[in-house]
């Protein structure tokens, strides 16, 4: 659905991210991880269309990103940046709602098929009893759970969430990945940025771990997550086990850099 051929992005005449190849398929949740800085967030926004390229290609289902009329690619792919926010004093309901405009023609209003899916997005993100409420006077986890809610509104057929559980507290990180893993096999495409990597082992199909903008590693997430990695890239070891069917990872403890910076 979504491809990334040797993609590779400049910033003010610094390169960012170095020949990029990554796929995202239906039905899965690829998890990108990296330490702060490796160029996740710049990734996203290329694989969004809203960064362009300065070498190699981006693709929706066989068709340059950029031949995409702006219509036609929000309502395939929604995008949920790192730190969104919103400060009009607007209704949580009237905030989800705005995920509907590309399915809608100028002056139309929200249809009955709009107000379901608009529902449907405030009960994955566990907002409903929000809607009421104004969104500039929400906390930030709270907040974060309705931009959520306003991109599933669209039903895109791909999400790019950028840390999407960075404000959350343990049970709602836990919850919103499990609706994503939820929509995933619904035959949704999902890319999430993350940094807590026992999610990311938990729930993610497939992982791309970017270091110093390349992807040195993309594959299952075990594997990728390898010791040898966490210590070369995260400078980490961590305890790794199995619950109930489901892999967890526990950084345990931090290596020290040397006199020359990084091991």
């Amino acid at each position: 659905m979504l491809t990334l051929r040797n993609l590779s992005v400049s910033r003010g005449g610094r390169p960012v991210l170095h020949a990029v190849d990554l796929t995202l398929q239906a039905g899965e949740v690829l998890g990108i991880v990296g330490p702060n800085g490796a160029g996740k967030s710049t990734l996203m926004r290329a694989a969004a269309g809203l960064t362009p390229p300065t070498a190699g290609t981006a693709t929706l289902d066989g068709e340059p990103i950029a031949a995409w009329s702006r219509a036609a690619l929000a309502r395939r792919i929604a995008y949920l940046p790192q730190n969104a926010d919103c400060h009009w004093p607007m209704t949580v309901e009237r905030v989800v709602a705005l995920g509907r405009l590309p399915h809608l023609t100028p002056w139309q209003g929200p249809t009955a098929a709009d107000a379901q899916a608009i529902g449907r997005a405030m009960a994955m993100a566990q907002v409903g009893d929000l809607s009421n409420r104004r969104i500039d006077k929400l906390s930030g986890g709270e907040k974060a759970r309705v931009l959520l809610a306003r991109a599933l509104a669209g039903d895109p057929a791909l999400l790019l969430a950028d840390e999407p559980v960075s404000d959350l507290d343990p049970y709602h990180r836990l919850d919103v990945m499990s609706h994503l893993r939820r929509l995933a096999d619904g035959g949704m495409a999902i890319a999430v940025v993350l940094h807590d990597l026992s999610l990311a082992m938990q729930f993610c199909d497939r992982l791309a771990l970017i270091d110093k903008g390349r992807v040195v590693a993309e594959g299952p997430p075990d594997t990728t997550l390898s010791p040898e990695r966490l210590s070369d890239v995260f400078r980490i070891t961590a305890l790794r086990g199995d619950r109930d069917g489901h892999p967890y990872l526990l950084p345990w403890t931090h290596e020290t850099a040397g006199p020359g910076g990084r091991r």
